[in-house]
């Protein structure tokens, strides 16, 4: 499958199918499409819809198939922000937040993260269920704004505000790190907490989280009286 991604800040990933060959679609995702592109609407079982459902998506997901020749299909992000192709492979799983997956290759084997630190999953921010892909193929993540990566040694840390992990590679470890000093929580304006994350393993952070953006949104409408 070739693909190319286009359209940021709402982006697009464009991809090219071989006869017959199929991919897997959030509901809702596909923007466009060739009309040899065959739709078949899957649910996988109750242990998989039930694992989707705790881990944001959706219960049923969408199959495509490029029939009776080469086919295209656009799946689009649902908010402002990037759109990351990322290779998965049996040695090599990842973890995302939850409502980050789009689109993959049917080899990639979506399914539920649960942080092994219960602190990291109540005020980490990226929340006690997080989605897991494995497997094998290629997976399409939507990034809440814009992307910054970084590649992490072992023992190598990187300190975020709560919310801004986007994916990180399974080999990552995240916990949560109290804000030190009384004076700094109460007036910093950095919250309670920090999540930081450990390698060895590749990170990926983003601009500005979807529960960012609500609350900065909130904060400016008007209050009911």
């Amino acid at each position: 499958m070739k693909y190319e991604i286009k359209g940021e800040p709402l982006p697009v990933a464009i991809c090219s199918l071989q006869p017959n060959e199929s991919i897997i679609c959030e509901a809702g995702a596909m923007c466009w499409m060739s009309p040899n592109m065959q739709m078949e609407t899957m649910g996988g079982g109750a242990g998989k819809m039930l694992g989707r459902m705790f881990s944001g998506e959706s219960l049923f997901q969408n199959r495509y198939t490029a029939k009776g020749g080469p086919g295209l299909i656009a799946v689009g992000s649902s908010f402002p922000g990037s759109i990351r192709a990322i290779q998965v492979d049996p040695a090599h799983p990842i973890v995302s937040q939850k409502r980050a997956f789009l689109a993959a290759e049917p080899g990639v084997e979506l399914s539920v993260f649960f942080q092994k630190k219960m602190g990291a999953g109540f005020f980490g921010g990226e929340g006690f269920i997080m989605q897991q892909m494995s497997g094998s193929g290629l997976v399409f993540l939507e990034i809440d704004g814009s992307a910054v990566e970084y590649d992490l040694g072992p023992g190598e840390q990187i300190v975020a505000d709560t919310g801004y992990v986007a994916m990180m590679d399974a080999t990552c470890r995240m916990e949560v790190q109290a804000v030190k000093g009384i004076k700094n929580v109460l007036l910093g304006g950095e919250g309670l907490f920090n999540t930081v994350v450990t390698g060895p393993g590749h990170v990926v952070l983003q601009t500005m989280p979807l529960t960012g953006f609500a609350g900065a949104i909130a904060s400016v409408l008007p209050r009911a009286k």
